[in-house]
């Protein structure tokens, strides 16, 4: 794995490149001088969490031949300021699934995402405190 960061344009706006091309912008926080160009580091982090969880959810329940349609995820974490660093305390995570889902299924699929696969959750899971919750839209 690679990436190559490059300084854009004013005092802390970078851009970030994988081996793939792909892109992505970061800056620093406006209190110290961030002009809001692009997420900041710590956001990124609960960027891969949601994205490592979503897939690795969307892999399970495909699995368990669950017929998910849609899957939405929301994040809210907070850190602990009074630390240098200020690591992340809690992170919350919602799942807003839609399909006729078996919510027992759901849930394996949750406890695995979060017990087995997701590598990103168990790096921040060492540190922080992670809940997670789902509802389910049914067609029905």
């Amino acid at each position: 794995m690679n990436i190559n960061l490059i300084r854009k344009g004013g005092k802390f706006n970078f851009e970030a490149e994988n081996e793939s091309g792909f892109t992505v912008e970061l800056d620093a926080k406006a209190a110290i001088g961030g002009e809001g160009k692009g997420f900041r580091p710590m956001e990124m982090l609960l960027v891969g969490l949601g994205g490592c969880s979503g897939i690795d959810m969307v892999n399970v329940l495909t699995k368990q031949k669950e017929p998910l349609d849609d899957i939405k995820i929301s994040i809210n974490a907070t850190r602990k300021d009074e630390e240098m660093p200020p690591i992340f305390d809690v992170i919350d995570i919602h799942f807003d699934l839609s399909g006729d889902l078996n919510p027992s299924k759901v849930e394996r699929a949750l406890a695995m995402t979060f017990d087995k696969y997701c590598s990103v959750s168990n790096i921040l899971g060492r540190s922080a405190k992670i809940n997670f919750t789902y509802k389910i839209n049914s067609s029905n």
